[in-house]
């Protein structure tokens, strides 16, 4: 296991034949794409990238991301700190190879020569664990000043149905 700063870019094949396992720390100011999503870029994201082969002696990478962001809650438009972890697993293809072939739960990972951005893959992943619409938990929006909660209708008179006739005259053989 290497731990320390994840280095920006890799050959996944060579991490793979040797079972490298990659762990530290990436800033998210560092990554434009998910910072436009949050209300601070502050704090990281703890990655563990463990690289090898599977039982068809595919490559591949399984990879889990741990963070907590803050972005604005959806109910109250205020900031909540919202906790964001998530697990994937990739299968390294040769450019222009089909993944059609590839195991149940991979995800194909096109790589040719040049060598993978690894900073920009976890930002991938990152942007895709964020919620859509996110909220702070069940009962912990706080409201602005004078905002009130609507009230419950009173009990509304009951109405007749208006086709409650059509239902007597079905009833009705002399129609």
């Amino acid at each position: 296991m290497l731990n320390g700063p994840i280095p920006p870019q890799v050959d996944p094949r060579k991490l793979a034949d040797r079972g490298v396992t990659l762990k530290g720390e990436l800033p998210l100011a560092n990554m434009r794409r998910v910072g436009e999503q949050l209300v601070k870029s502050e704090g990281a994201v703890a990655v563990v990238l463990d690289f090898g082969r599977d039982q068809q002696k595919q490559f591949v990478i399984h990879g889990v991301l741990d963070t907590a962001v803050e972005m604005i809650c959806q109910r109250c438009l205020e900031p909540a700190v919202l906790p964001i972890s998530s697990e994937f697993d990739f299968a390294v293809l040769w450019e222009g190879k089909s993944a059609d072939a590839l195991p149940q739960g991979y995800d194909a990972l096109e790589v040719g020569e040049e060598p993978l951005d690894l900073h920009s893959l976890i930002e991938e992943e990152l942007l895709l664990a964020l919620p859509i619409i996110p909220v702070h938990p069940e009962g912990a929006c706080q409201h602005p000043e004078g905002f009130e909660a609507p009230e419950e209708p009173a009990d509304e008179e009951k109405r007749p149905n208006p086709f409650s006739v059509l239902a007597q005259l079905k009833r009705d053989p002399n129609v």
